[in-house]
């Protein structure tokens, strides 16, 4: 099944990405494997995935050492500071950065095990109350302190657009963010590179692609419905 499902997204992703003109390798998919058991990431793995997205660190850390080592993890979801310790060094992006301690505690973190971290700064472009980032209008602050701080590599923006039936209502939400992507790049701010910009899930993710994406997180499309347990 999951060797099926993620034959048919790739499709979607290279049919979304024709469309937009663009060509479908500036997209990675990463396969949301979260709550979903080890076999099944094996699967993925083995039908070519390379990168895996999860939200829950003791999660992760349960995954890591059982998988291939040559994954590039990539943590999706809301991060507690008292847990950054445990990713720094393991995973390839932490994509839900969305405040300045946040920030400042993954910089003592790398700067301690001397290396750099690559972060995305979430923003929460529909204001939703539920949903962690910051307000687009706060961005640029966040973006200026967090490239300013040791061992950090800014690279990007993400977001997590409401949840809808419509794929299409997403559209503007995934457009704002990579206009303001656009607007951080020409500021031309030390130690920034917006190359990466992460959105787009399994209801929209074509529309992702389509208002520029390079992150698309799918999970119930690959893996199915069903929640697992670890």
């Amino acid at each position: 099944m999951v060797r099926e499902n993620l034959k048919a997204v790739q499709e979607k992703i290279g049919q979304a990405c024709a469309r937009a003109h663009r060509p479908a390798e500036d997209v990675t998919l990463i396969a949301v494997s979260k709550t979903k058991p080890v076999e099944m990431i094996r699967e993925a793995y083995e039908a070519g995935i390379r990168d895996f997205g999860e939200n829950k660190v003791q999660e992760l850390m349960d995954k890591i050492p059982q998988l291939p080592s040559d994954i590039r993890w990539h943590m999706i979801g809301h991060l507690q500071r008292n847990k950054v310790k445990y990713l720094v060094g393991k995973v390839a992006m932490i994509h839900s950065v969305d405040s300045l301690r946040l920030a400042e505690e993954i910089s003592r973190e790398a700067v301690k095990q001397d290396t750099t971290v690559k972060i995305l700064i979430e923003v929460n472009v529909a204001g939703e109350e539920s949903k962690f980032g910051v307000k687009p209008e706060e961005t640029e602050a966040l973006v200026r302190a967090a490239a300013a701080l040791p061992g950090i590599r800014v690279c990007g923006l993400m977001t997590i657009a409401p949840i809808t039936q419509d794929p299409e209502s997403s559209r503007i939400f995934f457009r704002t963010l990579k206009n303001l992507s656009v607007d951080m790049e020409g500021k031309n701010i030390d130690n920034v590179h917006m190359v990466c910009l992460s959105m787009g899930m399994t209801g929209d993710y074509e529309t992702a692609c389509e208002e520029g994406a390079t992150f698309v997180r799918v999970g119930t499309g690959i893996f199915g419905e069903r929640s697992w347990q670890i």
